[in-house]
């Protein structure tokens, strides 16, 4: 059993998949760092944010994010986090995502990393928990991706326009006030951006208003008060572009972060 222990303790184990679980406490945050292995981050409970200098991803409940090894990314988390860690050697991981993916769960993903937290470091390769693991690595190549990244350019001074609009999103993003800000044709800023940012400055937009929603969602606050600081007409238009973005409404979110 591996529980509440730091996981550069057991990188080095010479096992292909080692298994860390850790409670974390409401805005419990860890520094930039890197791991030598991929890691699956998964949170049974809470949201949890992770920043690179590629971009952030939000991780919502019982959902995790996958980290590519060598990546440098900090993590906070949105409300206590019951948080459960696979690390992969490199070596198999051949084919396997090299940038930042939040993943959703299946049922039986869930199911084997809640039993490889409890398996021993030092387990038995040939034997039941390295039989599990073998398909945990196999069930991992096959979650699919949650469209929860918020990428960044790397123009600087785009780069500071995006932070300020992510302390204060909202809805209905205006391009020319953005171009007349960055002193650029309306047409070079939109080429310019979907270009560093693989999406449009609309659907980044979006986007960044569903990464200010998800965290309040989880701490229980209203979809109305929500929607509408945001700037969107009603909460009905809130709900669409939330079921739209992630396939179910907000009703369901809350009802998975309340766990």
């Amino acid at each position: 059993m591996v529980r509440n222990v730091r996981s550069k303790d057991y990188e080095a184990v010479a096992r292909p998949v080692v298994a860390v679980g850790n409670d974390w406490p409401h805005d419990f945050e860890i520094e930039t760092h890197r791991h030598t292995r991929g890691q699956l981050l998964y949170g049974a409970t809470g949201v949890m944010t992770v920043i690179t200098e590629h971009g952030a991803w939000i991780v919502p409940p019982d959902q995790a994010v996958w980290i590519p090894p060598g990546i440098d990314h900090s993590v906070r988390a949105i409300g206590p986090v019951e948080v459960r860690s696979i690390y992969v050697t490199h070596e198999r991981l051949a084919g396997f995502h090299d940038k930042c993916q939040v993943l959703a769960m299946s049922p039986l993903m869930r199911a084997l990393v809640l039993r490889a937290v409890d398996i021993e470091v030092e387990y038995d390769i040939d034997g039941r928990d390295g039989l599990a693991m073998e398909l945990l690595i196999a069930e991992l190549r096959a979650l699919p991706v949650l469209p929860l990244s918020l990428p960044l350019p790397r123009d600087p001074k785009l780069v500071r326009h995006c932070q300020k609009f992510i302390r204060a999103p909202q809805a209905s993003v205006k391009i020319d006030d953005w171009a007349d800000a960055l002193a650029m044709s309306r047409r070079t800023l939109t080429r310019h951006f979907k270009l560093e940012c693989g999406m449009s400055l609309a659907a980044w937009a979006r986007r960044a208003c569903l990464f200010a929603a998800l965290p309040r969602l989880a701490q229980g606050e209203a979809v109305t008060a929500i929607a509408l600081d945001l700037g969107y007409e009603s909460p009905a238009a809130f709900t669409t572009m939330f079921r739209k973005t992630l396939g179910f409404p907000p009703s369901r979110y809350l009802e998975a972060a309340a766990g």
